[in-house]
């Protein structure tokens, strides 16, 4: 195809492809604004649709910030989309009520609300991507601001040609594509003014209330006087750290399986291999987690990956919160990275003390318990830690399920003499945040199970056992700690 009157289709097309952000029949979701940057993107891949081979569907969110401009920015974008026949949806937010209500930044709650919006309109669509108009000059503030806030490597990467997010309270994330990350913001202007485009001047841009716009209008200025071309520094630094960036994440994902388990959302990891690597592949491992759970890792600091790492040295139980209500925890020999109100604990909660049925069958939320009189222990396929067998004649037939109390005490199988249940815990190597959960099974005289760690002894079966009582559990649907039967 021949290009007439720019280079600038023959550059972005030349960056599409070298991303590989599109693929042949490609439903694209344009995030329109009005402004100039944006305006110049929709007009770009309007004419690039048919070598691209792409489909193209347009969003606008009104965010009710700046009143009658902002009403007139969303007709500004529906007579647009008109005039260049590409479908469009728009909708208004009330960005301000929505700040309030999550004590958020205004920036954070307006850039949350727009891609809620996008994902809304991407499904309702079936687009496979948004694309955004950011610039380079978008990504040298970016990096500022990350540099700014205590980033890692990851942060000062800056903005990535192609990247992936997950919103809250959602599960699946999106994929982002900026095409323009290469053209400046002067070339946006100019390429509007030469196709007789006329953008929005969006008024909220100078306004200093807001962090990127004093990094755009009042740092970097300043640091223009200590280096004209520190924007070109800048970018050759976040190129530099994601060249490093891409090493350690190769690397780490050639590990990953041998050090990290992901089930239902929680993710494990081998504390004791974790220890041995180098502090900047510790530092990906730790970033890889949080990515597998949320998505992304854009509020995830430098700080807390410092603190992710010193965890490792800290003795067991302790436990670090990080952002998006994550919290990594230390048991014994794992690291466990799962949301607040998930667990690793695999014993759904027993709520009060309960009575079993001897012989039968006594269910309670997350739990069946099975039991069955017999001449011998009855026969447990792969003699599960969740069955036990008893001497009838020692126990009696009455039992019941609790979990521990303060001053518990039984004797293990094996010893001559009772242990505190706190010792047995700490030498069992029972995450603490496991303890209160574990099922006990006692009868009126003592208890006779720590189910899934030991009996007693002084119940366990001998050579003089004349019948058997064997007491299963079975987990039979999900508890409120994260485990699916």
């Amino acid at each position: 195809m021949a290009y007439k009157e720019s280079t600038l289709e023959q550059r972005t097309i030349e960056f599409i492809s070298k991303n590989q952000l599109v693929p042949k029949d490609t439903t694209i979701l344009v995030a329109l604004s009005g402004g100039p940057d944006s305006v110049c993107l929709l007009h770009l891949l309007i004419n690039l649709r048919k070598d691209l081979k792409i489909n193209l569907h347009v969003a606008h969110l009104n965010h009710k910030l700046r009143g009658p401009e902002s009403d007139d920015d969303a007709w500004y974008v529906i007579a647009l989309c008109e005039q260049l026949k590409v479908p469009v949806t728009i909708d208004t937010r009330d960005v301000m009520a929505y700040h309030k209500l999550k004590h958020l930044t205004l920036e954070e709650a307006a850039r949350e609300m727009r891609y809620q919006f996008f994902s809304q309109v991407m499904k309702y669509v079936n687009a496979d991507c948004i694309a955004t108009a950011h610039t380079k000059d978008d990504n040298v503030e970016t990096v500022i601001m990350h540099i700014i806030r205590g980033c890692g490597i990851d942060g000062l990467r800056g903005l990535q040609p192609k990247s992936t997010m997950t919103l809250r309270e959602e599960s699946i994330p999106i994929t982002l594509i900026r095409p323009l990350l290469e053209v400046s913001k002067q070339e946006t202007h100019q390429y509007c003014k030469a196709h007789r485009l006329k953008p929005r001047d969006d008024s909220s841009n100078k306004s200093a209330e807001f962090f990127r716009n004093r990094i755009r209008l009042q740092l970097l200025p300043a640091l223009r006087e200590y280096n004209p071309s520190i924007d070109t520094a800048i970018l050759r630094l976040a190129s530099i750290a994601s060249d490093y960036f891409s090493f350690t994440e190769h690397l780490t994902h050639e590990i990953w399986a041998t050090l990290a388990e992901n089930k239902n959302g929680i993710i494990y990891l081998d504390r004791q291999k974790l220890i041995t690597l180098p502090r900047a592949m510790q530092s990906q491992i730790f970033r890889q987690a949080v990515q597998a759970i949320l998505g992304n890792t854009s509020d995830l600091e430098a700080s807390h990956v410092e603190d992710a790492i010193g965890l490792l040295k800290k003795r067991t139980g302790k436990k670090l919160n990080l952002p998006h209500n994550l919290r990594l925890s230390l048991e014994y020999d794992r690291i466990v990275l799962a949301r607040e109100n998930q667990s690793s604990c695999i014993f759904p909660a027993i709520k009060s003390e309960i009575s079993l049925k001897v012989p039968g069958e006594t269910q309670l939320p997350g739990w069946k318990i099975t039991t069955l009189v017999t001449l011998s222990p009855y026969p447990i396929q792969g003699k599960s830690k969740f069955s036990a067998c008893f001497d009838l004649e020692k126990t009696g037939k009455i039992f019941y399920v609790r979990n521990r109390k303060k001053g518990d005490k039984f004797q293990p199988l094996g010893m001559t003499h009772q242990k505190k249940f706190q010792d047995f815990m700490v030498d069992a190597r029972i995450p603490s945040s496991w303890r209160d959960r574990v099922p006990i099974v006692y009868t009126p005289d003592q208890i006779i199970w720590v189910v899934g760690y030991r009996i007693d002894d002084r119940v366990k079966i001998s050579k003089s056992t004349k019948k058997v009582i064997n007491i299963i559990f079975e987990r039979i649907e999900e508890s409120d700690c994260g485990f699916r039967a």
